[in-house]
C-alpha cells in the first residue's frame, strides 16, 4: 500500500497516456507523408518528373530526398506498429487494474454481466472476459512490432522481396486495436464502483509518508523524519494498533517532536488534499486537469 488517491486522479492517469497515445499517431502522419514515388528501383527516375507536382496531386506534404532510402525506408511502418504497441500496453495497463479490482479481495468495480461470463466449472466466478482479452492483445500486437523490426534488421540499402512481409502486420495491428477500443470503451461505461470498499481499504500506514512530511514541517531533516515514522510503523506493528491508535506517549518516546496534533496526519482526505500542486491528487488538482483535459478536447 502506498497513498491514498482519488478515483479520478486514478481515471485521469490512463487518459493522459491514452492522449499520448493519440498525439504520437498524428505526429506520425508527418512522416508518412512523404512521397517516394520518382524514386525509380534506387537511383531516381531519368525523367523530366515534377515531384513536388506530383506530391501536391496526390496529397503528401513533401518528397523523399534520397531515391536510395526512399525505396528501403519502413520506418513509418515500425513506427506506425510501435505506437499501435504502446497504445495496446496502456489499454493492457488500464485492464490489468480492472481485472484486479474487481475480484473479491478488492472488490473496488463491479462489472456488468454484458462484459463478463460465468465460469464453466466455478458457479461463483465472474470472469472480466473483455479485460483479460485486451490485456492478451497487448502481447500479441508487440510481436506484430518485433516481427517486422526482426525482418529489418537484417536488410541492406534498398529494395529487397523481405519488405512484403510489413502489411502483414500492419494490416493485423490495425485491426486488432480497433476491435479493442469500441469493446474496452463501451465495458468501461457500465462498470459499478464501489466506493465504500475504497473507503474501507484505506489503512493509516498509507499516511506514513504524510508522517515524515509532519515532522519535516518542524524542522526535522527528512532522513530522520523518515527513519522516525518507520518507527512509528514499527511500534504500531509490534503492540497490533493503528497508528492513530498509538498513545502519544509512544509518539514521545521516539521523537519529543512529535505533539498532539500529529493525530491529524491520519485524515486520509487531508492527506489526500495536500497533494495540491498542478498534477496531484487533491480535489482542486483533479478539477484543475478535468478542466484542462475538456479544453484540450474541445480545440
Amino acid at each position: 500500500r502506498a497513498q491514498p488517491i482519488l478515483l479520478g486522479h486514478w481515471w485521469l492517469s490512463h487518459y493522459w497516456a491514452l492522449k499520448r497515445d493519440i498525439e504520437r499517431l498524428q505526429d506520425l502522419t508527418k512522416r508518412v507523408s512523404v512521397l517516394p514515388l520518382g524514386s525509380g528501383a534506387l537511383a531516381g527516375a531519368p525523367f523530366a518528373l515534377d515531384r513536388d507536382a506530383l506530391a501536391k496531386y496526390l496529397g503528401f506534404d513533401e518528397v523523399s530526398q534520397n531515391s536510395l532510402d526512399a525505396v528501403s525506408d519502413r520506418d513509418f511502418a515500425a513506427e506506425y506498429l510501435f505506437v499501435c504497441s504502446m497504445a495496446a500496453v496502456h489499454l493492457s495497463k488500464l485492464a490489468e487494474q480492472i481485472v484486479l479490482y474487481t475480484t473479491a479481495e478488492f472488490g473496488f468495480f463491479e462489472l456488468s454481466d454484458a462484459f463478463s461470463t460465468g465460469s464453466s466449472l466455478m458457479p461463483q466466478k465472474k470472469n472480466p472476459d473483455v479485460f483479460e482479452l485486451t490485456r492478451g492483445k497487448a502481447g500479441t500486437m508487440i510481436g506484430l512490432l518485433t516481427g517486422l523490426m526482426s525482418t529489418l534488421k537484417g536488410l541492406p540499402s534498398t529494395y529487397d522481396k523481405d519488405l512484403q512481409e510489413d502489411k502483414a502486420p500492419v494490416f493485423a495491428a490495425t485491426n486488432t486495436l480497433l476491435s479493442i477500443l469500441p469493446v474496452m470503451a463501451a465495458a468501461l461505461r457500465t462498470i459499478t464502483v464501489k466506493p465504500e470498499r475504497m473507503r474501507g481499504a484505506i489503512d493509516s500506514t498509507m499516511m506514513a509518508t504524510d508522517l515524515a512530511d509532519y515532522l519535516v514541517a518542524k524542522g526535522v531533516p527528512f532522513r530522520e523524519a523518515h527513519s522516525m515514522a518507520g518507527r512509528v510503523v514499527r511500534a504500531a506493528g509490534e503492540n497490533q494498533v493503528r497508528m492513530e491508535e498509538l498513545p502519544l506517549e509512544a509518539y514521545q518516546a521516539i521523537s519529543p517532536v512529535f505533539e498532539a496534533d500529529v493525530y491529524q496526519v491520519f485524515d486520509p482526505l487531508e492527506s489526500i488534499n495536500k497533494r495540491n500542486t498542478v498534477g496531484g491528487t487533491s480535489l482542486q488538482s483533479v478539477k484543475m486537469q478535468i478542466a484542462e483535459c475538456k479544453m484540450q478536447n474541445s480545440k
